[in-house]
C-alpha cells in the first residue's frame, strides 16, 4: 500500500475518527481454518490459462475497480486472480464472483474506518482486524479454496522477508495479512509466523503468478508515475523510484501491464475514487484487443 495515504495533507486516516480501538497485537490465528501458505513454485495443478495480477498501492487501488468494470464489459474473465496489498482486497471480491458494478458500489461506499481501528499498546498505530469481518461477510464465509475463481493473496513473511502465497483457509485473515502495512498496521500472526504487506518485496507479483501455473498474465500497476511528480514531491519521488525498481522486475514478465495515470497525490474523497476508477476503465478499454489475445491465448495475432 502507498504510505501517502496517511499524509495529513491528504485528509486521510489520521484525521478520521476510527470506529473502536484494539488493545495489544492481534492474536495468533492457529485454528483449523487458518490460512495455509503454499510453496513456490507450486505443486498445485497448473491453471493452463491466464491470470489477473492486482498490485499494491493503497487508495490508488481504486483503479483496480475500473479495470474490473472494463473486463466485465469486454466479456473476459481470468482463471486465476493474484493480489498483493489492496490488490488482494479487491481481488478477493472479484474471485468470489461479485460483478464489477457491485464492487464499484462497495468501493464508493466503504469508509476507511471500516477497514482499520486504533491499536493501543503496540508499536503500530492501527490494526486491520476489521478487514477479516468485511471480507468474510462479502464472501459468505467461504474459504480461499471455495471461491469460484482461484484466488491467491500474497503477503510477506516477516522472519525472512520473503513473499508468501496463501491458497487455502480463512480468506479474511489472509487478506488482512496482505494489507498489514509495515510500520503502520499490526503484523498478522498465522500458525506461529508473522506476515505483512508484500509491497516492499513484490508490489505486482507477476512472477509468483507464473510460478503458480499462469500461462498468460495481465497485470495492473497502480503505483505513482514518478516521472510526473509535481514540484515539492521530491521526498516521495525517491520512494517511488525504489518501488519502480521492484515493480519493473515483475511486470516485464507480464504479457500486458496496465499502469493508468490519474494524478500523483492520493485521497479517499469521492472525486479521487471516481477519477481512479475511470482511469482504470479507460486504459483497459483502450487495450481491449490485446486483452482479448491474452484471454484467448492467441498472443501472436494482430
Amino acid at each position: 500500500m502507498d504510505r501517502r495515504q496517511f499524509l495529513p495533507a491528504a485528509g486521510l486516516l489520521p484525521l478520521t475518527p476510527l470506529a473502536g480501538c484494539h488493545f495489544g497485537p492481534d492474536r495468533d490465528h492457529d485454528g483449523p481454518q487458518a490460512p495455509l501458505p503454499v510453496d513456490v513454485p507450486s505443486d498445485l495443478p497448473p491453471t493452463a490459462a491466464w491470470a489477473l495480477v492486482l498490485g499494491s498501492g493503497g487508495p490508488r487501488g481504486f483503479v483496480h475497480v475500473g479495470v474490473l468494470k472494463a473486463l466485465d464489459q469486454i466479456g473476459v474473465r481470468p482463471n486465476l486472480v493474484v493480489g498483493a496489498s489492496v490488490g488482494a482486497l479487491v481481488g478477493a471480491l472479484y474471485a468470489a464472483g461479485k460483478p464489477a458494478d457491485e464492487i464499484e458500489s462497495l468501493a464508493m461506499a466503504l469508509g476507511v474506518t471500516g477497514l482499520a481501528r486504533l491499536a493501543v499498546g503496540g508499536e503500530e498505530r492501527l490494526s486491520g482486524a476489521p478487514i477479516v469481518d468485511f471480507i468474510n461477510q462479502q464472501l459468505g464465509g467461504r474459504p480461499l479454496e471455495a471461491l469460484p475463481t482461484r484466488f491467491l493473496p500474497v503477503a510477506m513473511r516477516a522472519e525472512d522477508r520473503r513473499p508468501v502465497v496463501f491458497a487455502r483457509g480463512d480468506a479474511g485473515i489472509a487478506v488482512q495479512a496482505c494489507c498489514a502495512i509495515e510500520g503502520q498496521f499490526t503484523p498478522v500472526r498465522i500458525r506461529g509466523k508473522t506476515y505483512l504487506d508484500a509491497d516492499r518485496v513484490t508490489p505486482v507479483p507477476v512472477r509468483l503468478a507464473r510460478a503458480m501455473g499462469a500461462a498468460r498474465v495481465l497485470s495492473v500497476d497502480c503505483s505513482a508515475h514518478e516521472d510526473r511528480a509535481p514540484e515539492g514531491a521530491q521526498y516521495y519521488r525517491e520512494g517511488d523510484l525504489l518501488k519502480r525498481r521492484l515493480t519493473e522486475a515483475d511486470v516485464r514478465h507480464a504479457d500486458l501491464n496496465l499502469h493508468p495515470f490519474f494524478g500523483y497525490w492520493v485521497s479517499t474523497s469521492d472525486t479521487f475514487r471516481r477519477r481512479a476508477i475511470d482511469a482504470g476503465y479507460r486504459e483497459t478499454m483502450q487495450r481491449a484487443p490485446e486483452i482479448y489475445r491474452i484471454a484467448s491465448g492467441h498472443l501472436g495475432r494482430k
